[in-house]
C-alpha cells in the first residue's frame, strides 16, 4: 500500500512520517490498483495489508489539494513561499478547484493584445506619413539620403537683398544661351546639392580650418558616368556691386564661360555663397550614364 502526506499530498511508499516535503506528521492511504501485488506482505491480490478486500479500479481518495496565496489567491502545487505573484508569504492549504478555468483558457484576441500599443502604433505612423509626404526629408536620418552641406559662415541663399538661388539659375540660363543645340546641358538638381556641399566646405577651410566630410557627387544621386569635372571661382566679385539679379548672373557666367569643361557634358549644376562680401562660385558638370 503506498502512503500520502494528509497535508500537501506527496506520495510515500511506506507509512513513515514525518514527509520529506512539509515536514507534516499524519500520511493516509493513497490511490491502489486493485490488481497490484505486493511481494513480501503476505496479501493475496484484491487484499490490502490489513487483509481488507479493495474494489476493483481505483480508490477514491478525496479531493485534490493545493497551496493559494491569502493575498492574490495564486494556486502553487506546493507550500514553496512566497507568493510567484505577489510575493507573499503566507500560503494555505485548500481544495483544488476548477472554476475559472475555461476563462483562464480563453485567448483574447488580437485588439485587446495590441490595445495598450497603439499609441505607439499611432506615433509610427505620423512619422512615416512625414516622410512619405516629404514634408520631413530622409536626410535627417543617419546614413540616409543626400550628405547635408556643412554650416558655413556666410550667405547661401540671400545677400544684400540679391537671391543666391535664383541667380544660380540665372547663370545655367545665361551659358545655355550661348551654346548650340548639340552642347546644351540640363541643370541638374544633384550636381547642384554636390556644388553647394563643396562651395561651403571650401569655405569652412578657409575661414574656420575645420575640414568636413569628404563626399562624392554619387552621394547626391546624380547620374554620371563618372566623377564629374568641378571647380571653384576666387572670390573676386563683390554682391555690393550688384543691385539684381540679372547683372551678378551675368558676371558669373562670363567668368564660367571658359571654365565649364568638355563639349560632351550634358548636365550641370552650381552654387553661389557670400562671405564678407565676396561672392565664391562652384560648378560642376558631367555626362549621364544613360
Amino acid at each position: 500500500m503506498k502512503w500520502r502526506c494528509t497535508w500537501c499530498g506527496k506520495p510515500h511508499a511506506e507509512n513513515d512520517p514525518p514527509c520529506d516535503n512539509c515536514g507534516h506528521n499524519t500520511f493516509e492511504k493513497a490511490v491502489v490498483r486493485a490488481d497490484e501485488t505486493r511481494e513480501g506482505q503476505g496479501a493475496a491480490a484484491g487484499d490490502d495489508a490489513d487483509g481488507e478486500p479493495i474494489p476493483s479500479g481505483t480508490v477514491d481518495t478525496g479531493p485534490d489539494y493545493v497551496w493559494a496565496c491569502t493575498n492574490c489567491g495564486r494556486e502553487h502545487v506546493r507550500n514553496s513561499p512566497p507568493c510567484s505573484r505577489c510575493g507573499n508569504p503566507d500560503l494555505e492549504k485548500v481544495e483544488q478547484t476548477y472554476e475559472g478555468l475555461e476563462r483562464d483558457l480563453e485567448t483574447s484576441s488580437w485588439l485587446a493584445v495590441a490595445k495598450p500599443y497603439l499609441p505607439i502604433l499611432a506615433v509610427v505612423g505620423i512619422v512615416i506619413a512625414l516622410f512619405a509626404t516629404g514634408i520631413i526629408p530622409p536626410s535627417i536620418l543617419p546614413g540616409i539620403g543626400a550628405p547635408s552641406p556643412p554650416d558655413a559662415p556666410g550667405e547661401g541663399s540671400e545677400a544684400a537683398g540679391i537671391d543666391l538661388e535664383a541667380t544660380e539659375r540665372a547663370v545655367h540660363d545665361r551659358l545655355e544661351a550661348d551654346r548650340n543645340q548639340s552642347e546644351s546641358r540640363t541643370y541638374d538638381a544633384g550636381l547642384a546639392d554636390y556644388a553647394e556641399y563643396m562651395n561651403r566646405a571650401f569655405v569652412v577651410i578657409e575661414y574656420e580650418e575645420s575640414r568636413p566630410e569628404p563626399v562624392q557627387a554619387s552621394d547626391f544621386g546624380t547620374n554620371c558616368q563618372r566623377e564629374p569635372y568641378a571647380g571653384r571661382l576666387p572670390g573676386t566679385l563683390s554682391i555690393a556691386d550688384y543691385d539684381d539679379e540679372a547683372a551678378l548672373a551675368d558676371d558669373v557666367a562670363t567668368a564660367l564661360s571658359e571654365e565649364t569643361g568638355d563639349s560632351d557634358f550634358d548636365r550641370e549644376g552650381l552654387d553661389l555663397h557670400v562671405v564678407d562680401g565676396s561672392v565664391y562660385v562652384f560648378y560642376a558638370a558631367c555626362s549621364s550614364s544613360n
